[in-house]
């Protein structure tokens, strides 16, 4: 494997005159791509009623984009490295607005998903390569704060859909929530194919489709298991054959990668521990958040009793939150270093959650609102930091494909979330009702109550497990420091 190599964007005088406009291109798309993984949750309802389907049926619309993305996003990775990651991102934002429109034309479920999975095509593709293209456009000096909005806007993205979708559906209706991407991504194109560089980096590779087709396999047959699991129960002997096959096709694919030279995931990756950890925390973190997401337009509309509309201004509290500390966190970390950022995010938000886990149908829309704007705090002060430690630890030729495997991450922390908090809750609810329970049951808020207030312990121990982690990092990385000051010292006073 080689790679072609030109001078870097950072030599050219015209492409660091328009880096940031080029950034605020990127995190366009990063936001409506990933926000459209969690939008269309509170619009379910309204779904199931227009199309007249089941809950369990409709929820396949949020899954199966979730599902196609995390398919598709290594292989867009390793193609941006080999076709050029500013070529595969201009073609996703064409194909994520294509998707975008035909969504909300969609009259049918099959038609609804087939579209959702052409916008997550397109999605995968700009996920995949947006934070290599950052890495590569940004000097070193300036890539935490860079890298740190991307990751402010991935986490706003994820975490605004309840909020907008609720707007949205109580004031235009479900269809706008697709539509609502067809006039910014159109401009946002514009704008990217007028700034946008040539790509100056390129490797000279062969796409795996071995991996490709075992990764796809690995993901579809995991979570379609693990999301039907909830319906049907795991006992389910289709269920443990999907699961089984999910681990086949994991094994296989680590003995495919392993063996190939020119392998879909460079598993080189992960021998620099620093990277493995940052994955690893960011992969805990979204699925911390996820829990929220999903539990919380229930919790604000059917136990404080407000309407889609109220529930999503009182949401907002957490992406607003970000939106303020994030960009302040990336700038900080250029300067500190981002370990101890990364550590404070955390605590914040092990408070947070556990403040959640004590709300009841009597809170106040004040404490509420405190704890809610805390969790977009912690949130805010770790993604940036984080994402600046994943994307500074590999070679430019690799950028393509550490970006794509921090968004794969972050798509199965969703995924996983999704699957912790509904487990979790209704895995309770039953055991309280004495009966199998998949959704609310009328009259008994006490019995919701207790399984959210299980789901938001469960997630504040996620939080917890990575802030140990990270302050474990933190403490290694000073010991580090200190032994390089010693081993410095006997040399300059011999000089």
């Amino acid at each position: 494997m080689s790679s072609v190599h030109q001078a870097t964007y950072q030599e050219d005088a015209s492409v660091q005159k328009r880096r940031w406009l080029i950034l605020i291109v990127l995190n366009l798309f990063t936001f409506m791509s990933t926000l459209d993984g969690s939008i269309v949750n509170i619009a379910l309802p309204v779904l199931s009623g227009k199309l007249g389907l089941p809950m369990a049926q409709v929820a396949w619309v949020t899954t199966g984009y979730l599902m196609a993305i995390c398919s598709f996003i290594l292989f867009f990775g390793r193609l941006g490295d080999i076709a050029g990651k500013i070529r595969i991102f201009k073609i996703g934002t064409v194909v994520f607005i294509v998707g975008s429109l035909l969504c909300g034309f969609s009259g049918t479920l099959p038609l609804l998903i087939v579209s959702r999975v052409i916008q997550a095509l397109g999605a995968s593709m700009t996920m995949a390569n947006s934070q290599g293209i950052v890495t590569d456009l940004f000097p070193a000096n300036e890539r935490g704060k860079a890298l740190g909005l991307i990751g402010t806007f991935v986490s706003l993205g994820s975490i605004a859909g309840p909020s907008l979708g609720g707007i949205i559906v109580a004031n235009l209706g479900w269809e706008y929530i697709f539509w609502v991407n067809v006039p910014i991504g159109l401009i946002a194109i514009g704008l990217g194919w007028r700034l946008l560089p040539k790509d100056l980096v390129r490797v000279k590779a062969r796409i795996d489709s071995t991996g490709s087709l075992l990764f796809a396999i690995l993901i579809v047959s995991l979570f379609a298991g693990l999301l039907l699991g909830q319906e049907s129960g795991y006992g389910n002997p289709g269920i443990i054959l999907s699961l089984f096959a999910a681990a086949a096709a994991f094994a296989a694919f680590l003995w495919v990668e392993l063996r190939k030279p020119e392998p879909l995931l460079q598993l080189n990756l992960f021998k620099n521990p620093l990277f493995s950890l940052s994955i690893l925390c960011g992969f805990l973190v979204f699925a911390a958040n996820f829990c929220f997401n999903i539990i919380s337009p229930f919790y604000t509309q059917n136990m404080l009793g407000l309407s889609p509309s109220s529930a999503g201004f009182l949401l907002m509290l957490f992406p607003i939150s970000m939106v303020v500390i994030a960009p302040l966190s990336g700038a900080l970390s250029d300067k500190i270093g981002s370990e101890l950022l990364t550590f404070a995010g955390l605590v914040v938000m092990v408070i947070a959650q556990f403040g959640l886990a004590q709300l009841h149908a009597g809170s106040t829309i004040a404490i509420v609102g405190v704890w809610i704007a805390m969790l977009g705090v912690g949130s805010g002060l770790f993604q940036s930091p984080n994402n600046s430690l994943v994307m500074s630890t590999v070679p430019r030729t690799q950028l393509g494909s550490a970006g794509s495997v921090n968004s794969l991450v972050r798509n199965i922390g969703m995924v996983v979330g999704i699957t912790i908090a509904t487990t979790t809750l209704f895995g309770v609810m039953s055991d309280m009702a004495g009966h199998r329970v998949t959704g609310l049951i009328k009259g008994r808020p006490d019995i919701f109550l207790a399984g959210m207030h299980v789901v938001f312990i469960t997630s504040a121990s996620i939080c917890l497990a990575a802030a140990v982690l990270t302050g474990w990092r933190f403490v290694r990385t000073k010991q580090r420091v200190r032994v390089e000051v010693r081993r410095q010292r006997p040399g300059e006073g011999r000089g």
